[in-house]
């Protein structure tokens, strides 16, 4: 029977023990100063005031300033290829011979043509000064003597279709060396030596494209037409070629023309610009974005164009407050340079935003600015409060 009633004592004791720990602990866990949340490192940057040059890009396609398509322009056969595909030429440089000795035989004919008219001319004004006297003393008549001058004029004028038929041989056996009529690049090679070439013939020899320099045919909003065409009327607008990254530089040039219309289908205005492509880093077909500058804004309250998110109630950025916690403050700007985003309203100069690590943000989160070196250094509130060095 003393079992019976000691167990039931010891439980009781137990549960009595563990009652006074719990009442007498929890006082002790209250008093304690409640946990702050962790900070957020991120990048901050200050709203500043600087002159921002505005920029204009369009997605264009490179072309050859000139391309020809060089074609023989008489009959015959190619006894020589002078150029190497591929090779800059200049213009009048040989890029190909056609067999020339039978249009060598036809300028010599045309030449000993005009010398034996030029020999019946001399007999026929020999004859002439003959028949005058003759025709003064009247032992000739005046028919003998119109007869005579007509066969003189009319050699004279067979010795003009001579010459022109000389210079015609002339023109045909020149046109046997086939040269460049243009500075520029050679393509692939169209016909191989010991080919038959006709003056009709449409494919060609070889096409020449001409790089240096190049143009850039982009397209522009509409609504844009009229800030590129007042940037023109005060002078020459620069042009930046660009990769499909759209931050690498291609080359440095200038806008030459805007179409003189716009495409309705599309609501677009088609713009050329022209670059030197000295460093042949733009080729025809390549397709590249043109940024233009058509003007500078002066003293335009600035942030990174990173600070700036977007939400459903419109654009916000994330404002640093003194006691290191951050403010989603709504803001207006009135262009995005890429680099920066130009303020209208919305945050004062000075004022720190973030402009990394933004994501995990929210309104009222603690935030620690990471330092020069990436890493997080302490927020202004940690290093008030923190306690002084012994």
């Amino acid at each position: 029977m003393k079992h019976h009633v000691l167990i039931p004592l010891i439980v009781l004791g137990a549960s009595a023990a563990g009652g006074w720990y719990w009442w007498t602990g929890q006082p002790a866990k209250a008093n304690l100063p409640a946990e702050q949340p962790q900070a957020i490192p991120v990048d901050t940057a200050a709203a500043a005031r600087r002159d921002v040059p505005i920029f204009l890009t369009g997605l264009g396609t490179v072309q050859a300033l000139n391309t020809v398509t060089v074609t023989s322009r008489v009959d015959g056969q190619i006894q020589k290829v002078s150029f190497t595909e591929g090779q800059d030429v200049k213009a009048g440089d040989v890029l190909a011979q056609i067999d020339p000795r039978p249009f060598k035989a036809a300028l010599d004919q045309a030449v000993a043509k005009k010398a034996q008219d030029i020999a019946q001319l001399k007999n026929a004004n020999i004859d002439l000064q003959r028949f005058l006297p003759l025709y003064k003393k009247g032992f000739a008549t005046n028919q003998e003597v119109d007869t005579q001058q007509a066969q003189v004029n009319q050699l004279q004028a067979q010795i003009q279709g001579d010459e022109a038929a000389i210079q015609n041989a002339q023109t045909q056996l020149d046109y046997t060396t086939i040269t460049a009529p243009i500075a520029g690049r050679t393509g692939f090679r169209l016909v191989d030596q010991g080919n038959i070439v006709h003056a009709a013939d449409t494919t060609g020899i070889v096409a020449i494209t001409q790089i240096h320099p190049i143009s850039v045919v982009f397209t522009l909003p509409e609504d844009d037409l009229l800030t590129v065409t007042q940037a023109m009327a005060a002078g020459p607008v620069s042009a930046t070629a660009l990769a499909n990254d759209g931050t690498t530089e291609l080359d440095h040039g200038r806008i030459a023309l805007v179409d003189n219309q716009i495409d309705q289908a599309t609501g677009t205005a088609r713009i050329k610009a022209e670059f030197p492509n000295q460093k042949n880093l733009l080729w025809p077909g390549e397709f590249v974005n043109v940024r233009i500058e058509v003007r500078q804004q002066n003293n335009a309250l600035t942030v990174p164009s990173a600070a700036v998110q977007r939400s459903g109630d419109g654009l916000f950025v994330y404002v640093v407050k003194p006691d290191s916690t951050v403010e989603a403050r709504p803001v207006k700007i009135s262009t995005d340079t890429g680099e920066f985003a130009l303020i209208d309203s919305g945050i004062e100069a000075g004022e720190q935003v973030v402009v990394a690590g933004q994501y995990r943000l929210q309104p009222g989160a603690r935030i620690r600015t990471n330092d020069a070196t990436g890493q997080p250094s302490a927020t202004a509130a940690e290093q008030t409060a923190a306690p002084p060095a012994t």
